[in-house]
């Protein structure tokens, strides 16, 4: 039963990511007083890159070509690890299971960079990497925060310890952190623009200029999906207790976040590369201090 309802879950997943990924843009839009795309544009566009053909170099191998692929199962498998609707003792889910999940999608898109052969490509993909290595340790640590509480690495069981934990300064430090991973994570400001085309600042655009079609739209809708399980796991494992209930309660906890999202998005600029790690460093601290504070 709990194999279905994480099928059923990722299924879920996958189809409102696009929706959670436009809300950000259209709120953004509004704080800058800008009219901005509809809250569906993103459905619209990934229409439109399905619709037409991928046109690829000749010289690309066959990593290139399954990527998009990868990337979009690995982010249909963490999607169904989630513990939304499978929020049991017996959930199939696992941190470190989870994590590495998340860290296959980045390496292929990574290799694939590099394959293309394109300068720009190699440079997103080598500035990627050098975010990766600072981001998944302090992912894994805030994590960690939830997990020691618990005495597991289950997904399930976290979040049902969450529930019924009183508020404390070590998980105060440790949704600071988590949500500091989650802006480096989805390739948010101050670390990453997701919309700009500059050559010298893009890191994660640069990795998908080789791309079109319908392999571009995977790509697209696959760091929809991430972004939307980042979201997910703030809001189950750092934002306890329920307002209102069931499946109301996560939708409306997933807005605030999107709407959270923009804010910090538009209140801040982008760091240059080499602050960036001083910016996560800042994750790491304070999930070391939840720890110590257990």
């Amino acid at each position: 039963m709990n194999i279905v309802l994480s099928v059923i879950q990722a299924l879920g997943v996958v189809l409102l990511a696009p929706l959670v990924a436009g809300v950000i843009k259209t709120v953004k839009a509004r704080l800058q007083n800008r009219r901005g795309p509809k809250v569906f544009q993103v459905y619209f566009d990934l229409i439109k890159l399905l619709n037409k053909d991928s046109v690829m170099s000749t010289t690309v191998s066959w990593i290139f070509k399954i990527t998009p692929f990868i990337y979009f199962a690995s982010g249909i498998a963490a999607a169904a690890l989630v513990p939304v609707v499978t929020n049991t003792s017996s959930g199939i889910g696992d941190v470190f299971t989870l994590i590495y999940l998340l860290a296959l999608g980045r390496f292929f898109l990574v290799l694939a960079s590099l394959d293309a052969g394109s300068a720009f490509g190699g440079m997103g993909g080598a500035r990627e990497m050098f975010i990766a290595i600072l981001v998944e340790p302090a992912l894994l640590l805030s994590m960690m925060t939830v997990a020691f509480k618990a005495q597991t690495t289950n997904l399930g069981i976290m979040a049902i310890m969450v529930q019924s934990s009183p508020l404390s300064l070590a998980y105060v430090f440790a949704a600071i952190a988590f949500f500091i991973v989650l802006i480096a994570e989805t390739g948010r400001i101050p670390v990453d623009n997701p919309d700009t085309h500059l050559e010298l600042t893009m890191i994660h655009e640069g990795m998908t200029l080789e791309y079109s079609g319908r392999k571009l739209a995977l790509i697209f809708w696959a760091a929809a999906v991430k972004q939307l399980i980042m979201i997910l796991l703030f809001i189950l494992l750092f934002l306890p207790g329920n307002v209102f209930d069931g499946a109301i309660d996560i939708v409306i906890k997933v807005l605030l976040v999107a709407m959270v999202i923009a804010i910090a998005e538009t209140s801040t600029n982008k760091l240059r590369l080499f602050k960036v790690p001083d910016f996560l460093a800042v994750s790491c601290l304070l999930s070391l201090l939840a720890l110590v504070a257990q």
